[in-house]
């Protein structure tokens, strides 16, 4: 597979943003995937963001395997860095997005006391990669509607302060991609959870990724939903096989659609695609 590249020119822009306004946060709120804790991270805004405090968030974690997602929580505050596992649409996230920033700051808060500064609102910046559930994780803080949502990747395009609550003040993002995937694994599982564009792949190349691990990891799921599949074949196989059992006849790319679609929305239940040994070997390219 080719090495993608998709830096689009309001990306180029908002890198720069994120340069020049991380002066102006207390810390950085840095939002993934909680199916890819790793593959979701931006590589080039980790530099970016240096020492400076950071929280990480792993949103969607209603969709991601859940003992995946206590494995990577674990390891991330081993490492160090404080974490979130959230679902950015119930209404319990405010409270635990805010409490965790006051924990995360208290040394700050407490030193500012000691001088007689009175910490009002903490500010943070919330960064990530295109999909990752910015708009709607912004939309809860603020109580209200005040970020634009959408399930195509790239749908914010500028940068806003915006108010939460007393505690909290967020400046939000454009969703950033880094300017090349050098990793084909990863690129195909941003591209199976749709955090890049489905016209930068083919898609029986995805398709094929995507039966594989199932097939690794979550076979049950795959047998379940797809009766009568053979997992003792290739996956070119079980897709022409399959597409002929759900009566497609010889038309592959409706087999593709579906069974990615199916993969999006949790049909085949909850998954994660970064497994904790893919750091022995790097599989992550992170």
């Amino acid at each position: 597979m080719a090495t993608i590249q998709w830096f689009p020119g309001h990306m180029s822009k908002a890198r720069r943003q994120v340069q020049e306004n991380i002066k102006f946060v207390d810390f950085v709120t840095i939002l993934v995937d909680a199916r890819l804790p790793l593959s979701s991270q931006n590589p080039m805004l980790t530099k970016i963001v240096g020492d400076k405090p950071k929280m990480l968030i792993l949103n969607k974690a209603d969709l991601a395997d859940p003992q995946a997602t206590k494995i990577w929580r674990q390891h991330f505050e081993k490492e160090g860095i404080k974490t979130l596992a959230i679902n950015s649409k119930e209404q319990s996230t405010v409270k635990l997005v805010t409490e965790a920033a006051k924990d995360l700051m208290k040394d700050k808060i407490a030193q500012k006391r000691e001088r007689g500064i009175q910490i009002e609102t903490l500010r943070t910046m919330i960064i990530g990669i295109p999909n990752a559930g910015k708009s709607t994780l912004m939309n809860r803080l603020a109580g209200k509607r005040i970020a634009v949502v959408g399930n195509k990747p790239g749908v914010t395009k500028g940068q806003q302060w915006l108010k939460t609550n007393k505690d909290l003040e967020i400046l939000d993002t454009p969703g950033i991609l880094w300017p090349k995937f050098d990793d084909d694994r990863v690129a195909l599982k941003l591209a199976l959870t749709g955090a890049i564009k489905d016209q930068l792949l083919p898609m029986d190349e995805v398709t094929i990724f995507g039966l594989e691990y199932f097939g690794e990891h979550y076979a049950d799921r795959l047998l379940e939903r797809f009766k009568g599949l053979d997992l003792a074949q290739e996956a070119p196989e079980i897709i022409m096989q399959m597409t002929q059992k759900l009566g497609f006849r010889d038309d592959y790319d409706r087999f593709y659609s579906l069974f990615v679609k199916e993969v999006r929305d949790g049909k085949l239940g909850r998954y994660t695609l970064d497994r904790i040994e893919d750091l022995d070997g790097d599989d992550s390219g992170n």
